[in-house]
């Protein structure tokens, strides 16, 4: 395979769901959870020189038996990583072509720390469990010379 002919669809966010999770089913009874994530861009005021927090909100769709029981979990505030794969979708409604952007939630974890300073990950068909606290992220300085292109 060549390099040309590759292509990478892979989604990383983290951010707090901004309504309650809406589970519904399809047709053959396919278990649907819709959320929504706000995830904050850090932007530099051209004007004040201040840095201002500029949210984006990302429609996000999980399916099968997974959605339906980490439905139960999930609450508007929560704080998420979502890991997962981008889909554009095109409809039409009253006449009018619509489309969107959504990711498509492959893993999802829990990020609202608990009393106990714990956080929990969700990944299978079981209730999520419970991780151990989680270590501090290390520096990483990236230079252009280490891009390999």
């Amino acid at each position: 395979m060549k390099v040309n002919d590759m292509s990478i669809n892979k989604v990383l966010i983290s951010g707090n769901l901004t309504r309650d999770p809406e589970l519904r089913q399809t047709a053959t009874g396919m278990p649907v959870l819709g959320l929504g994530v706000a995830v904050n861009d850090r932007r530099k005021n051209a004007t004040t020189g201040e840095w201002e927090d500029s949210p984006n909100f990302i429609d996000c769709t999980m399916f099968g038996t997974r959605a339906e029981s980490v439905s139960r979990f999930l609450h508007k505030g929560l704080k998420v990583a979502i890991e997962g794969k981008l889909r554009w979708s095109q409809w039409e409604r009253d006449g009018q072509k619509r489309s969107k952007i959504e990711v498509i939630v492959d893993e999802i974890e829990f990020m609202t720390a608990r009393s106990d300073t714990s956080a929990s990950t969700y990944s299978g068909d079981s209730a999520p469990s419970r991780a151990s606290e989680i270590p501090p992220a290390p520096e990483i300085t990236v230079y252009d010379e280490d891009i390999p292109f």
